[in-house]
């Protein structure tokens, strides 16, 4: 009898696996690790946000509905925790990108970055910036010599926007492959090749790889 219930538990585990894998909260979790680990601001997830929002606010209506009822203090108690989680992964999420945002902002509202923001976190960017530019043009541009004046270049004569802080790309992340990606190559000349095998964990330059991170392919840790 026992052995003949063993192929039903396991498929039954399985099962139970897949969808915690998929679940709003652990999808919210990749985003959040993900955004972590990335030197530059990813794109930016509306539907999701919105239905983790919706998620606590329905949250929020059961713990309420639990206390006024006299609901058994370990139910309240267990519904808080998924409450209280779904928060602080919603709220950290948001503040990076928003860390992210006042780090980089000149240089997100210079490149196609920019389109990778939220309509709010556009708005909050167009504020500090012109927020920083009346600061420091109040407190030092004014008072620098002709060709020293601008907030984006060093001097008049140089060629690029040498003031302006950028993600360093360069940088080592770890990484994990969510699938077989195979043969990958790493660099334009085709001389780095690395062989990426699903749930594999790697160090690997972002810039290498940020196209996977973009398409879901790579998560990173």
């Amino acid at each position: 009898m026992a052995s003949g219930s063993e192929p039903w538990s396991s498929g039954v585990a399985e099962e139970d696996a897949l969808i915690g894998e998929t679940t709003d909260v652990e999808l919210l979790k990749r985003a959040w690790r993900n955004e972590k680990a990335a030197p530059e601001i990813l794109q930016f997830q509306a539907a999701l946000v919105l239905r983790a929002r919706e998620q606590i606010q329905l949250l929020e209506g059961t713990v309420e509905e639990f206390v006024g009822n006299g609901v058994d203090d370990l139910a309240v108690s267990l519904y808080q925790m998924d409450l209280d989680r779904t928060q602080f992964l919603l709220r950290s999420y948001l503040r990076l990108r928003l860390q992210k945002i006042e780090k980089y902002m000149i240089h997100i509202s210079k490149t196609n970055l920019w389109n990778r923001l939220s309509e709010q976190e556009q708005n909050f960017a167009k504020r500090c910036t012109d927020i920083m530019e009346k600061h420091l043009e109040q407190s030092v541009l004014s008072r620098l010599p002709f060709g020293y004046q601008s907030i984006l270049k060093q001097s008049i004569s140089s060629e690029e926007d040498d003031m302006v802080p950028e993600p360093q790309l360069d940088t080592f992340v770890f990484c994990k492959t969510r699938g077989d990606v195979g043969a990958f190559q790493l660099d334009d000349t085709g001389d780095e090749m690395v062989d990426l095998v699903a749930d594999d964990l790697y160090v690997l330059r972002y810039k290498s790889i940020k196209g996977l991170v973009e398409n879901g392919q790579i998560d990173l840790v």
